[in-house]
């Protein structure tokens, strides 16, 4: 094979592999990945109200570390997050260990055969080409875990039809009577969580949190996100910012406002207290390529609307803590 097929052929394998390397991109983006990350203490395997902003309800969460109801996501940092901060380093040595390995035995078979150490990937050309290969081999066994892992998980449904009304609304007759028997089963019963009332004050601090957690996400501000959530979602966040890092991406957010909310669910066990608000919300986020700073997912310009539900937690006394996200059903 000539010198020049060995190129063209080695420039459609660095094509492919970076189109297979940027479609995991398009699930990925915003604060939470699109994904039901964190916990709702005692409530955190039961569903929250439907509210009127969502009335098909909330997924089940993705990534959840377990705690006790004693103390749920405040008292030390996320297992899941730090397991999976420990695992990202493996991954990179064992591919870079992967790669050294065919290089060697190529090296070594082009010895045997007479032909040289280098003789085995027939010149500089063949070289290339061989490691073209092993990118590619690398993106497709990427996707493939990717598109399995999505498959495990439940599906996502769109945002329901845009509603001109802004603010949050008071809970609806039918989820007021949910929300006093609170249906948490066992769990419920032994922490024996009681229903609270919330002020104006708590309301505009939910409506703040979801503008500076955005904003902190987009900066990648890792202090101003530990600032405002638990351990455990700050844990899930710096997992999401990392892996954009290894792949070469960076996630920004911007023009989030608030469309419409409603409170779900507003409870005490022991000194924490707990709120999961139904939001309905605008945002501009796009995902740049970090180094010629082209848009590679998303829009720069375009808004969207997304519509979840997101869980503040706060000891007695303290501010208000992003607990978890769950996506509208």
């Amino acid at each position: 094979m000539s010198l020049i097929s060995l190129a063209r052929r080695g420039r459609a394998v660095a094509l492919i592999t970076g189109a297979l390397l940027l479609v995991p991109l398009v699930a990925e983006a915003r604060p939470g990945g699109g994904r039901s990350s964190g916990s709702r203490g005692s409530f955190t395997n039961s569903a929250p109200p439907s509210t009127s902003t969502t009335p098909g309800g909330a997924q089940t969460f993705q990534r959840s570390a377990p705690s006790s109801p004693a103390s749920p996501s405040m008292a030390g940092p996320s297992a899941a997050g730090a397991a999976a901060q420990a695992a990202r380093p493996s991954f990179a040595r064992n591919m870079m260990m992967g790669i050294g390995a065919g290089l060697l035995g190529a090296g070594l078979f082009g010895m045997l055969s007479g032909s040289g150490f280098f003789g085995g990937l027939a010149s500089l050309a063949g070289m290339l080409g061989f490691l073209l290969q092993i990118g590619l081999i690398v993106g497709i066994v990427m996707l493939a875990i990717r598109f399995f892992r999505r498959r495990s998980e439940p599906q996502l449904a769109g945002a329901g039809a845009p509603y001109a009304r802004q603010g949050y609304d008071a809970p609806q007759p039918q989820q007021a009577a949910r929300m006093g028997g609170f249906g948490g089963g066992a769990a419920a019963a032994a922490v024996q969580p009681q229903q609270i009332e919330l002020a104006g004050d708590d309301f505009n601090a939910f409506e703040r949190l979801l503008g500076e957690i955005n904003t902190a996400y987009s900066n990648e501000d890792e202090a101003g996100l530990r600032q405002r959530t638990t351990p455990e979602m700050f844990g899930y966040f710096d997992e999401d910012l990392s892996d954009n890092a290894r792949r070469g991406v960076a996630d920004r957010v911007s023009d989030v406002k608030l469309l419409q909310g409603d409170l779900s669910q507003a409870w005490r066990e022991g000194d924490l207290d707990y709120a999961t608000v139904a939001m309905r919300f605008s945002l501009i986020n796009a995902a740049y390529d970090r180094k010629s700073g082209k848009v590679v997912d998303g829009s720069a310009t375009q808004a969207q609307e997304v519509s979840e539900y997101w869980t503040f937690v706060r000891e007695r006394g303290g501010a208000w803590k992003l607990s978890g996200i769950q996506q509208a059903a």
